[in-house]
């Protein structure tokens, strides 16, 4: 049976969406985190600080030491729900591609977790981001490609046309 659910995107390409629509539709509960919720919970001192997390102007995000420490403790604890009982489904953005993949493979490694990438146009995603209004502009465009490089998925699915329920019943068939 499939204990994690990962979602990989860029920002504003639908993975939130998508991920609520997955608890609407799966049959037992499942719990939906993400890369958002680790950001949010860190101290504000390492929000613009080259140890922690800096969002430039043009949308490229930088991550330092600090923040490669608590994101792998959070990756940890994430494993650990999951081993506790909890189905788990995790928005991300794999900044680093590959890497990033591999970083929750290695603390994945002995659950069953179905792997998702969400694509969306980076046109499309850069309006949505404009009318989200909580993103530096950018970010969408920047991260629509660089996110997936490298990294291998069980399953695709694509925003730029599909709505986020759409998506959420085409993974669920999957979940096992």
């Amino acid at each position: 049976m499939t204990e994690v659910i990962v979602l990989n995107g860029g920002s504003s390409s639908g993975k939130s969406g998508i991920a609520r629509c997955l608890q609407a539709v799966l049959p037992d509960p499942w719990l939906a985190l993400g890369t958002d919720t680790l950001v949010d919970a860190m101290p504000a001192s390492m929000h613009a600080s080259d140890a922690g997390i800096e969002f430039a102007p043009d949308g490229e995000v930088v991550v330092g030491p600090e923040f490669r420490t608590l994101e792998a403790a959070w990756i940890e604890g994430v494993a650990a729900m999951a081993r506790a009982g909890a189905r788990v489904i995790v928005d991300e953005v794999f900044l680093g591609g590959a890497d990033s993949q591999q970083r929750w493979q290695k603390t994945l490694r002995d659950l069953r977790v179905l792997w998702v990438g969400v694509r969306c146009d980076g046109a499309v995603a850069a309006g949505r981001e404009v009318a989200r209004g909580d993103r530096v502009i950018g970010m969408a465009v920047s991260q629509a490609d660089v996110v997936h490089r490298g990294v291998v998925y069980d399953l695709e699915v694509d925003t730029t046309h599909a709505e986020s329920m759409e998506c959420a019943r085409a993974i669920a068939a999957r979940v096992r």
